[in-house]
């Protein structure tokens, strides 16, 4: 395998990279297939990505008309074309999870937004997808809201591989953790297989977005000055995710998983999302340069990929001045920005955002079905 040397050099630290992006284009041109070769090696959906996809591109006008024999429901038939793209994306890595046997390789969809305050209606969807996917190597995606994290127990109870998305504080980690530890305990007292797969999304530059909004405006109220917005640029979002980093090396270094991986039990990895730099000022690899360490996935998008394979300088730098994170995290809270209920917003904010794209995806399909008839 020919595999770029920068994602080999991410590889030997430990990190795995996920191509965060997926479409009818992107498996029948090849695309996704030369990734793989290339070293990436598992992949992430969302309902944003498949509205980009579908809406924008002729290639599944053919596939639609076929289910309109089938059935007149809009969400079912949307429902087949994402199923189809992400089966055939985790057919693609299926070599990638064999070979690590069940390690990586992973392709990910995600259950309607619009069930993520609706714990009974996500395990319904996330055991039909699973159902209807049938491979080992598929993860549901579940939103870590207060509804979602009884949902991820029960379906690591299921031995279903889920992918928790929409994480933004360490407080909820700790929460999404224990899901997946519980779920794995009542495995083990079942005599169940331990190896369930999953990951922990911890979303990256959607903090340092939100948080640079409030430094801007503290900085105009006199409330900080522009040293402190300097020292603050592009680096919240990174502490944020090194102190989630050193509360997974503390679970799964504890008591707790210890007994559990005696009996065979994987880790939940911690997974960086929205890794794409959105401050045209930084580096388009910075959130995969200061996120590079052991046991990891960066999930990147397709400019952040392309530069990473051109220009990467990779070092462990994820346990790098852990004491300077929370210094960073506490020079917020100085500036009279309240940090831990910018987390919470961000939380509902993405609900909002991939519920909404999710209705302009059924909206979309609807017109090219009016089209198409």
């Amino acid at each position: 395998m020919n595999h770029n040397k920068n994602i080999m050099a991410l590889n030997e630290v430990g990190q795995s990279i996920w191509y965060d992006n997926l479409s009818r284009d992107v498996l029948q041109s090849g695309e996704l297939k030369k990734l793989i070769e290339g070293g990436v090696s598992g992949l992430t959906s969302n309902p944003t990505i498949f509205q980009k996809a579908i809406s924008g591109s002729a290639t599944y006008d053919a596939e639609m008309t076929v289910e309109l024999k089938k059935t007149s429901s809009v969400v079912d038939i949307t429902e087949t074309l994402m199923v189809a793209d992400v089966g055939a994306a985790a057919d693609l890595l299926r070599p990638v999870y064999d070979r690590t046997k069940g390690g990586d390789g992973y392709a990910s969809i995600e259950v309607s937004p619009l069930l993520a305050r609706n714990t009974e209606g996500t395990i319904a969807e996330a055991r039909k997808l699973w159902k209807r996917l049938n491979r080992p190597n598929i993860m549901i995606k579940v939103p870590a809201t207060k509804d979602g994290l009884p949902a991820i127990k029960q379906l690591i109870s299921d031995g279903i591989n889920v992918n928790v998305t929409l994480i933004f504080s360490v407080a909820v980690y700790e929460k999404v953790a224990d899901a997946y530890l519980s779920g794995l305990e009542y495995r083990a007292n079942n005599n169940l297989n331990l190896k369930v797969a999953s990951v922990a999304s911890f979303f990256v530059s959607r903090v340092d977005t939100i948080c640079e909004k409030h430094v801007d405006d503290a900085v105009a109220k006199g409330k900080g000055s522009a040293s402190d917005k300097a020292a603050l640029l592009g680096k919240i979002g990174i502490a944020n995710s090194k102190l989630a980093y050193a509360k997974y090396q503390e679970i799964f270094s504890g008591a707790r998983f210890s007994a559990l991986k005696g009996k065979g039990a994987w880790i939940q990895r911690p997974l960086w999302a929205s890794t794409g730099t959105k401050n045209p000022a930084f580096s388009p690899v910075l959130y995969v340069e200061e996120l590079a360490g052991p046991d990891t996935v960066n999930t990147v998008p397709p400019q952040t990929l392309a530069a990473l394979m051109e220009k990467c300088a990779v070092k462990n730098k994820l346990i790098e001045d852990i004491k300077g994170a929370y210094a960073l995290i506490n020079s917020v809270n100085k500036l009279g920005i309240p940090f831990d209920n910018l987390l919470v917003e961000l939380e509902e904010q993405g609900v909002k955002l991939f519920a909404d794209s999710y209705n302009a995806l059924i909206a979309d399909v609807t017109k090219k079905i009016a089209a198409l008839k």
